[in-house]
């Protein structure tokens, strides 16, 4: 059961590790992003060119993308705005509200979506109650809030439970 809900289907160091080969030949069609420790460093604006040449690999790729994010800043904005994508702001992950409005949005079908994020109780959980595959993003170099610490440990503790294969 638990493995149902928050196992991700892939795991991954980066974005740019995601092949989107290997997404197409799963019959996935969009491509949902978390935005923090995901896109960009938690409190940063900057992209990596790496980041940058990923995401027009996908567009170019014919998938749709759309950043789902728990964020309310204007950082989030104009980094959606320089990638030419849209974004669902204070979308309330775990909550499947700001999936849901993203799916619609863009005229997907869950089963043929894919949410990426770097947390595992709001990006893996929401993205796998709403039926969509899941990547899992684990950073090498975090930069968050104090209090995460305790979850990042949780959530250290919880994946090892599962194997899970990269993107």
């Amino acid at each position: 059961m638990l493995n149902e809900i928050l196992a991700p289907s892939f795991k991954v160091t980066s974005v740019t590790q995601i092949n989107l080969s290997s997404l197409k030949r799963l019959g996935v069609e969009g491509i949902l992003l978390d935005f923090d420790n995901t896109l960009v460093k938690w409190n940063e604006s900057s992209l990596s060119k790496a980041i940058i040449r990923w995401v027009k690999a996908a567009k170019a790729a014919g998938f749709k993308l759309c950043i789902v994010s728990n964020a309310i800043t204007r950082r989030l904005e104009e980094v959606a705005l320089r990638l030419g994508i849209p974004f669902v702001p204070q979308a309330l992950k775990p909550s499947t509200l700001g999936i849901r409005k993203a799916l619609k949005s863009l005229d997907l079908e869950a089963e043929k979506t894919v949410m990426v994020g770097d947390q595992l109780f709001t990006d893996v959980l929401a993205g796998k109650c709403c039926g969509l595959h899941t990547v899992l993003v684990c950073p090498e170099e975090l930069k968050e809030q104090w209090w995460m610490k305790g979850v990042r440990c949780l959530e250290r503790f919880v994946v090892n439970q599962f194997e899970v294969e990269a993107a």
